[in-house]
């Protein structure tokens, strides 16, 4: 089996043993990476929260041959408004990113604009208002360069206005489709988005409660991505989800990071091999077999983000 994971933060600090800013442990990126190799983790899209994130992690696609994307979380929007040359500086920049990657002789890592999109829950980091201004700038990148949208989607007043506004945006068939990742939503939310084109990503933080299990449910399969969110989300024993973790399963052996071991993860941190850990619940929830569910979300995966390498897929229309 192969698996994709779709929601990577490679850049932060914790693959570099820092944790709340205090070195802990020797850096081991190579050894999570090698860890998700042999798993069987053959995609990793690793995920710009901004522009200097954008850039960071760009710099490990092209280092060691993975994809990501370029956007600003709607948490980190108030640093638009901060940028020295304004808000017009500040995109002009990104989008240089992505048009210099993209372009003749770039090395196209850059596959989706995100992330992008609303969060109210935690409004302390950038308030609702500016996150709405810069919204809209954000999403029309996708379109502008053919990439497909990496969306952040937190909170029931959150959900109806990123409704609103890619509808606004003219949002639809002409533009390159979506996922809505680390998903949290209802059921109801879910078959708005799916029914915009838009496919579904799921983490740990997706399969916290018997709320979360039931939209897991109720996902089309064609619509079913799976990601780690990666050093975040891992699945814990407080889960609803976590009765449908196979006991015996094992994916990376973990040790305190004051305890720190060559060779082994740490525990609180999790990792792009565990997306193999989402597969087995999401396999377990839904009551289909595992490689099903893997095939499904790594077929779903290579059309949404690697459209020109699909060969041999079942057609499974956007629209």
């Amino acid at each position: 089996m192969q698996f994709a994971d779709i929601a990577v933060n490679l850049g932060d600090g914790m693959f570099q043993g820092k944790y709340h800013g205090k070195q802990r442990h020797p850096g081991d990126l190579p050894a999570v990476l090698e860890r998700a190799r042999e798993a069987g983790v053959t995609r990793q899209l690793l995920t710009g929260t901004s522009l200097r994130e954008s850039r960071i992690v760009l710099k490990y696609a092209q280092q060691y041959n993975f994809h990501s994307t370029a956007g600003c979380h709607p948490t980190s929007t108030t640093e638009i408004d901060k940028h020295a040359g304004g808000e017009d500086a500040y995109f002009g920049e990104l989008e240089e990113l992505i048009s210099t990657d993209r372009g003749e002789g770039g090395s196209k890592r850059i596959i989706s604009i995100g992330e992008v999109g609303l969060d109210y829950d935690r409004l302390k980091f950038a308030p609702r208002e500016t996150q709405l201004k810069h919204l809209p700038r954000l999403l029309l990148l996708s379109k502008k360069f053919g990439l497909p949208l990496f969306l952040h989607d937190r909170h029931p007043e959150a959900h109806a206005d990123l409704v609103r506004i890619l509808k606004e945006v003219g949002f639809g068939p002409d533009w390159p489709g979506g996922v809505a990742h680390s998903f949290t939503g209802t059921i109801d939310e879910m078959k708005e988005l799916v029914d915009m084109g838009l496919y579904i990503g799921i983490n740990g933080c997706s399969l916290k409660t018997q709320e979360n299990v039931d939209v897991v449910k109720a996902i089309p399969l064609d619509r079913l991505l799976l990601e780690t969110d990666a050093p975040w989300c891992s699945v814990t024993t407080s889960h609803a989800s976590y009765k449908h973790l196979p006991k015996d399963l094992v994916v990376v052996e973990k040790v305190k990071p004051e305890k720190f071991v060559e060779g082994k993860g740490v525990k609180g941190r999790n990792e792009p091999a565990e997306v193999v850990v989402i597969a087995h619940i999401v396999a377990s929830i839904r009551g289909e077999p595992l490689e099903k569910v893997a095939s499904a979300a790594f077929d779903n995966t290579m059309r949404l983000f690697y459209p020109g390498e699909v060969k041999n897929l079942k057609e499974s229309p956007l629209w």
